[in-house]
């Protein structure tokens, strides 16, 4: 289907429903949670070779939702409570009959918002989202020019990011940006900050890259725990600069936890202006494009899928399925290392689920924690990872890492050496919940 014909399907309408939200409101019941966002892949086909890719995105998958299959899975989000769904890939926009599908979603009464690399996000293609009734779309920049075009393979990237975002605004769509941050990125988010305040953007999302997909295999970009209380003077600065520019900081999930600029940077978004744990399969699912149902968008594999909707109804695998249960029926029993005898143990749970499993194995040891690494560095020691293997190329897969603990001090490293080393753990398909088991380290 072109994009044309499919633009020819689109009813004519007067006015679409106000939509809904992914706010819970007060008919969400934590004992028997509904989930209220939906990330949704709708192809993994993309127009760039990010290195840090969680989804290794390039190609279609085989077998993704034909546009039938899609607007049935549109009804049974609505039917169970989903209030906003977000379109992302791959590359969405790549996908001729998306349009279809936001139209479907905003008639269902959801909001519809999309997350894009913009790469070939024409004026003709913002023009047929607009019609259709999208809500809102993410850029993502990633970084200064050359940081931007290098993690994403093209050159030109960059520049048609900030295009996009200019047809965007153009066409009255709210427009916000995301960026991942990592050692390419890390040194560039003020000046960022400016360059996207002046392309219109009031909202911006911050969040480190984790290590699953493409960016598991290059531990040369990602962060070292010890990096964060550089990280985090750093943050105050892009804060005070966002404040004067009037941009709203939005950290994600993986961004935090508990140091002294939690609640200034999560005042807008959490009550109490703290992190309250991962949400996966308790507020948001994740959908692949063939149909894969998931608690955390960010994650695949057995562990994490739980149910095909060819299969099964939605409602079915988000309440039956064990790996959609993990979240809402894990408890401090299944932290461990550091994370498992820290003061906030039982609100944090370790953090974004969707960095600590890719890194050591399986959730609840977290070390990318800015109150973990400011204790530590009180103490004179610090934390830093190292790949022990690589990930076996699929979606959404991982490697592993070992985590090791050292001296802050470089001569006293030199002279000591490791304090403790950590290997990875059995993944949750061989030990579903509780602590799990450490994996012998390698042999030479």
């Amino acid at each position: 289907m072109r994009l044309r014909d499919a633009r020819r399907r689109l009813p004519i309408v007067d006015r679409l429903p106000t939509p809904k939200s992914r706010h819970l409101g007060k008919d969400w019941a934590p004992d028997a949670p509904t989930p209220r966002l939906a990330v949704w892949e709708i192809t993994l086909a993309c127009d760039q070779a990010c290195i840090h890719c969680g989804s290794r995105a390039g190609d279609a998958r085989a077998g993704e939702l034909s546009t039938e299959e899609s607007l049935d899975l549109i009804a049974q989000m609505k039917e169970l409570g989903v209030g906003e769904v977000v379109l992302v890939g791959g590359e969405a926009y790549l996908r001729n009959d998306f349009i279809l599908l936001v139209r479907a979603i905003r008639e269902a009464g959801m909001t519809c918002a999309m997350t894009t690399g913009a790469r070939t996000l024409t004026r003709t293609r913002v023009e047929a989202m607009v019609e259709a009734g999208i809500s809102a779309v993410n850029v993502s920049i990633d970084g200064l020019q050359p940081a931007h075009d290098r993690l994403r393979g093209v050159e030109g990237s960059w520049d048609a990011a900030f295009a996009a975002l200019g047809y965007l605004r153009e066409a009255g769509v709210t427009i916000t940006a995301n960026t991942q941050i990592n050692r390419l990125t890390r040194h560039d988010l003020v000046p960022l900050l400016h360059h996207i305040a002046d392309a219109g953007v009031g909202a911006w999302q911050l969040q480190i890259t984790a290590p699953f997909g493409n960016a598991g295999d290059h531990p040369e970009i990602l962060l070292q725990p010890y990096m964060y209380p550089e990280l985090f003077e750093e943050l105050e600065r892009v804060a005070d600069a966002a404040d004067a520019r009037g941009v709203v900081l939005w950290p994600a999930n993986n961004l935090g936890y508990f140091g002294p600029l939690e609640s200034r940077l999560r005042r807008l978004q959490k009550r109490g202006a703290h992190y309250k744990g991962c949400g996966a399969g308790r507020y948001a699912l994740g959908i692949e494009a063939n149909g894969a149902i998931k608690g955390c968008p960010s994650l695949g594999g057995a562990a994490n899928i739980g149910g095909y909707i060819r299969d099964d109804s939605l409602r079915d695998i988000w309440f039956g399925a064990q790996q959609l249960r993990y979240t809402r029926e894990r408890t401090v029993k299944e932290l461990w290392g550091r994370c498992g005898d820290c003061y906030y143990a039982d609100i944090c749970r370790a953090g974004c689920t969707a960095t600590a499993e890719p890194l050591l194995g399986r959730p609840g040891n977290n070390p990318f924690c800015h109150h973990r690494a400011q204790t530590l560095a009180e103490q004179g020691l610090r934390e830093r990872i190292e790949l022990v293997r690589k990930g076996p190329g699929e979606p959404f897969d991982h490697g592993l890492y070992r985590l090791i603990t050292e001296p802050l001090d470089e001569q006293q490293r030199a002279a000591r050496g490791p304090v403790s080393v950590v290997e990875p753990r059995t993944s949750r398909v061989v030990e579903p919940m509780g602590a799990g088991t450490a994996l012998a380290p390698p042999t030479a």
